[in-house]
C-alpha cells in the first residue's frame, strides 16, 4: 500500500460540524456573497454551470424553483453534490476561516494518523464533495495546527462523482500510483463500492453520529484510525 485516500465528513471529521456548522454558515451568507462576493467573471461561470445543472433536474423530472438563490437553497436542502453550490460555498467558507469565524474540526485520532502515515513514506490524499478550497482551509485551521502539512493533495469532484469507479482511477493516475496500490477510507459504502471496483483496497470508517449504510457486511470496519 502506497497510498491512504481520505473522506472528510463521517471519516476524518464530525458530521455535526459539516451540517451543524458549515452548511447554516454558507446559507446564511449566500445571498449577501451573491450580490457582492463574485467577480463578474466568477458569478457568469456559476451561473452557467447553474442553468446546465437545472436542466439536468428537470430532464429527469425534477421541478427546481426559479432564480438563482432558491435554485441554490433548494440544492442544499437535498445535499446535492452540485459542482457550482461547492464552489460558492468554499468561497464562503474560505472568508470565514480566514476572518477566525470558523476553525476546522477533526476526530483526535486523525493528526497523528496523517503523522505516521507520512513518516512511514505513505502518500496522503483527501477525496470529498466539498471543493478542493474548502478542504484546505478545513484542515489548515483544526486547533492541533495546520494539517496541511501531512496531506500530499486534495481532490472534489472535478475528478468525477464519488460513486463512480473511474474517479478513483483519475485520483491514482494523479498521484502516479496503481489504484490497487490505494486504501480508500469512507464512511459511505456506495463510494467505497465504486473504490473497489477501480482496484483500491477500502475499508467503511464507523463514527459517531454517521448515518447507517447500507451493504455494512461487505466492508471491514474500522471505528478509528489507531490501527492503521
Amino acid at each position: 500500500m502506497n497510498a491512504v485516500l481520505l473522506d472528510i465528513e463521517g471519516t476524518t471529521t464530525p458530521i455535526s460540524f459539516v451540517h451543524d456548522v458549515l452548511f447554516p454558515y454558507a446559507r446564511a451568507r449566500l445571498r449577501g456573497f451573491l450580490e457582492t462576493g463574485l467577480s463578474v467573471d466568477a458569478s457568469r461561470e456559476i451561473q452557467d454551470q447553474l442553468d446546465k445543472e437545472r436542466a439536468e433536474d428537470e430532464r429527469h423530472g425534477e421541478r427546481p424553483p426559479a432564480g438563482t438563490l432558491p435554485y441554490l437553497e433548494w440544492l442544499m436542502d437535498r445535499d446535492r453534490k452540485s459542482p457550482a453550490l461547492k464552489r460558492l460555498q468554499g468561497l464562503i467558507w474560505e472568508g470565514g476561516y480566514r476572518a477566525g469565524e470558523l476553525r476546522g474540526q477533526v476526530f483526535p485520532d486523525v493528526p497523528d494518523a496523517l503523522r505516521r502515515w507520512r513518516q512511514a513514506g505513505l502518500i496522503v490524499a483527501i477525496y470529498s464533495s466539498g471543493s478542493e478550497l474548502a478542504q484546505r482551509r478545513l484542515f489548515e485551521s483544526t486547533d492541533r495546527g495546520d494539517l496541511t502539512t501531512w496531506l500530499n493533495a486534495f481532490f472534489d469532484t472535478r475528478v468525477g462523482p464519488k460513486t463512480a469507479p473511474e474517479s478513483y482511477r483519475h485520483i491514482a493516475d494523479a498521484l502516479q500510483i496503481p489504484t490497487h496500490d490505494m486504501l480508500f477510507l469512507s464512511d459511505v459504502t456506495a463510494e467505497l463500492s465504486a473504490a473497489r471496483i477501480a482496484g483500491a483496497d477500502v475499508k467503511l470508517v464507523v463514527r459517531p453520529g454517521n448515518a447507517a449504510q447500507p451493504g455494512v457486511a461487505a466492508f471491514e470496519r474500522i471505528e478509528n484510525f489507531e490501527t492503521l
